[in-house]
């Protein structure tokens, strides 16, 4: 039988490695010249570092832009608002080229506030966003999620539970205004009972800081923390994409997303990329580009 590290210390090392790996200017030069910057937008109403958010308006000038909202990896305990963008360079400038907005958010991190805080925190940000529209010339009506890994894996899980009335998973138990038109998921867990080494009882593994114990212990939570739960015909369009090799997230995940998305007649697509490890550059190639856009225009009109 080939031997493999244990799950936890090869997703920490995978997605530590871009861990303040790339500074708030580098990230800027990524976005064409003429992009309006808003930074560092608190959107919580309080002054923790990871209750901010940033807002990228394209050059093009418009009265109102749809909306990606741009959700950073990191095994829930690492990286900030400006994580995957150096890799994804070429999706940021076509996201740019084609007039949409992007919002980047920061949310707590697992080390501090175990779950749902994330999810709580993902959907503060984008109801600060919706009741904010009109002063960052947003278009309300067109919201969009992207999201890679840890940040999949909430993408996937506010577009999902959108419509679940999860009070759990609001601030105060307020549930949000807004509606979600599309979700974009790059290699994001969705279900913590069959994740790989899920059931690993080290205090460091990522999913044991996130749900506060091992799966084994936190069963009930470990399910209501997975986006498959919360499928049902009302969901929005998935476009999910996953490494055919990445050694962290077992894109079995995506499949069975995928395939329970498919029987809820949900809209949706999977692309396994060929060769691809858990994160990088091969996720910017134009074939998935191309995809992402045709997604874009037909579900963000």
């Amino acid at each position: 039988m080939k031997k493999t590290l244990p799950y936890f210390i090869i997703l920490f090392c995978i997605l530590g490695s871009t861990a303040n790996a790339q500074s708030p200017t580098t990230k800027k030069d990524i976005f064409p010249k003429g992009t309006t910057v808003y930074e560092n937008i608190p959107y919580a109403n309080d002054t923790l570092k990871k209750h901010l958010l940033d807002i990228y308006l394209p050059p093009v000038k418009k009265l109102s832009y749809p909306l990606i909202v741009w959700i950073h990896g990191g095994a829930w305990m690492l990286n900030d608002k400006y994580a995957d963008m150096d890799y994804m360079a070429n999706t940021v400038k076509l996201f740019m080229d084609k007039g949409y907005a992007v919002a980047s958010i920061d949310y707590r991190h697992s080390t501090t506030a175990p779950f749902p805080a994330q999810i709580q925190d993902c959907n503060q940000a984008v109801e600060f966003l919706y009741e904010n529209a009109a002063q960052y010339n947003i278009d309300d009506s067109r919201i969009a999620l992207i999201g890679f890994s840890a940040g999949g894996h909430l993408a996937s899980l506010l577009g999902l539970s959108n419509n679940n009335h999860m009070k759990a998973f609001y601030p105060k138990g307020k549930e949000s205004k807004f509606k979600i038109n599309l979700v974009l998921d790059f290699y994001g867990p969705s279900d913590f009972l069959t994740l790989n080494g899920f059931d690993d009882k080290n205090p460091k593994n990522p999913v044991t800081l996130l749900l506060g114990g091992p799966v084994s212990e936190r069963r009930d939570l470990a399910k209501r923390a997975s986006p498959i739960t919360y499928i049902d015909k009302h969901d929005p369009p998935f476009l999910i994409v996953h490494g055919e090799k990445d050694e962290s997230v077992n894109n079995q995940q995506s499949v069975l997303l995928s395939s329970l998305l498919t029987k809820a007649g949900v809209k949706n697509e999977l692309i396994i990329v060929p060769g691809a490890p858990h994160f990088g550059p091969m996720f910017d190639a134009e074939f998935i580009r191309k995809r992402v856009l045709d997604f874009l225009d037909e579900y963000m009109k």
